[in-house]
């Protein structure tokens, strides 16, 4: 676990729309409540991406792009891993 102390924002866009950026403090919860609503957060957004992700190899697929898609899946497969983990983690959170 780590807490860096610092904010940062990114943007990306979905599918050509408009791009939107996200704040994330790192360690700015002081309660384990605050702590499991920000856990349910990321891995709604990481799962919203991941979504995303498979939606684009599919579409490379269809282009012809085959190496770029395989190696994306397996990209997209390490990250639904994380997504996994992350949920096992919101749930140790929850029975504690």
């Amino acid at each position: 676990m780590h807490d860096t102390g610092h904010a940062h924002s990114h943007e990306h866009s979905h599918d050509g729309e408009m791009s939107h950026s996200h704040e994330h403090s790192h360690g700015g919860f002081e309660s384990v409540e605050q702590a499991e609503a920000l856990m349910k957060y990321m891995l709604e957004h990481n799962r919203h991406h991941a979504d995303e992700l498979h939606q684009v190899c599919h579409k490379l697929e269809d282009m012809g792009k085959t190496a770029a898609a395989a190696e994306l899946g397996l990209a997209l497969s390490r990250y639904n891993e994380g997504n996994d983990n992350l949920a096992r983690a919101l749930e140790a959170l929850q029975e504690a």
